[in-house]
């Protein structure tokens, strides 16, 4: 089946002036800010450089072969960018605004993008969760934080556009989707009224007073949530907008891939509705997150990624790849929680690391 890379092939001979944008054209966008694109990218809207030769600049600085053998459910990112390049649909798109700020001391992981179509659009790109678990670790912060430090750059990012009138798409991968949608709901009322879509491709969701709220409700005709059919991040937390639920080549977990979502002619292939393994996954966290006092959250998510941490766990591919001794190795680094750590914070942590271990491992 085809997907993103073959659609560019097929479509790339025709601008967005001669063949309108849609849902393929957002998903490849989202993942330009996935490359790493410092010092070939400026920060600058007054320096913006055409996709063309960003890319040539990237691949005359990278070895090809040295970012493959970087562990990321992203790195094919690369080879987007390559093959966007060589098309008249994408090649002369204007780059500028580039941010790539990842702290692990504020758990937060933030990059951003700003792309300029020929069809005098722009659109904004904000980073998601890459396969490292401080990415994670941000998303699982959005169950007691009210602003994440991401959610707080994207806001500020929007924010700085006032100086232009250009009709806006904002989107985003996995968190990226969520940092898209927080934007949008709290930018400048002048920005807001010229944001004609936001995308969240399989991004987590929201507390339930954020979507009940009277800036998410005004935002709910921009917003279209797309996400695969075994999708866990992408329904992650609450909802309230309709979703596309789509096909992928993929199973289980390594759906959230975007290069594995199955494109036909300028959509995506639709499914009728989400797998029972994803629906069983959103129950069951939906299930723990109930049944944790907001007040106790903040102790279990850190108690939850201090037990991953000490068993070594650093990565998503490390869950795909759990052995009986990994899981043995959990169990033990859970009894060594320090002692202020109480049997029920710990306990709590470890039926979430469960949960999740249970997921990814029966992809």
């Amino acid at each position: 089946m085809s997907n993103i890379i073959d659609y560019i092939k097929w479509r790339g001979d025709l601008t967005f002036s001669q063949d309108p944008f849609n849902e393929i054209d957002n998903l490849i966008l989202s993942q330009l800010v996935y490359v790493e694109l410092n010092n070939i990218v400026s920060d600058n809207a007054a320096h913006a450089i055409s996709l063309l030769d960003a890319s040539k600049n990237f691949f005359k600085q990278n070895n090809e072969q040295d970012l493959l053998d970087h562990v990321s459910m992203t790195k094919n990112a690369i080879f987007v960018l390559k093959e966007m390049a060589k098309s008249n649909r994408f090649k002369n798109a204007k780059l500028s605004r580039y941010v790539n700020d990842i702290s692990e001391q504020e758990q937060s992981q933030f990059s951003a993008i700003t792309i300029q179509l020929d069809d005098n659009s722009i659109y904004i790109a904000f980073s998601g969760t890459d396969a490292t678990l401080v990415g994670w670790h941000e998303d699982f912060n959005m169950l007691y934080l009210k602003q994440t430090p991401g959610q707080e750059k994207a806001l500020a990012y929007l924010n700085t556009f006032t100086d232009l009138s250009m009709p806006l798409r904002l989107g985003g991968h996995s968190k990226g989707g969520n940092f898209a949608i927080y934007a949008g709901m709290y930018c400048e009322k002048s920005l807001r009224d010229r944001i004609i879509a936001i995308y969240n491709n399989d991004g987590p969701g929201f507390s339930r007073d954020v979507v009940m709220s009277t800036a998410y409700q005004n935002l709910l005709p921009v917003i279209t949530t797309i996400v695969p059919e075994s999708s866990v991040v992408g329904r992650l937390f609450e909802h309230q907008e309709d979703y596309i639920v789509i096909k992928s080549e993929n199973k289980g977990l390594k759906q959230h891939d975007a290069m594995s979502w199955e494109v036909l002619g300028n959509h995506f292939v639709h499914a009728i509705t989400p797998a029972n393994q994803s629906v069983l996954a959103n129950q069951a966290i939906r299930e723990w997150i109930a049944l944790i006092p907001r007040d106790k959250r903040k102790e279990i998510v850190e108690a939850v990624f201090q037990i991953l941490d000490a068993a070594g766990i650093e990565t998503v591919d490390d869950f795909l790849t759990l052995k009986l001794k990994d899981i043995r190795t959990i169990i033990q680094t859970k009894k060594k929680l320090p002692h202020e750590t109480s049997d029920s914070i710990s306990d709590a942590a470890f039926l979430l690391i469960k949960i999740v271990i249970k997921t990814f491992t029966s992809s």
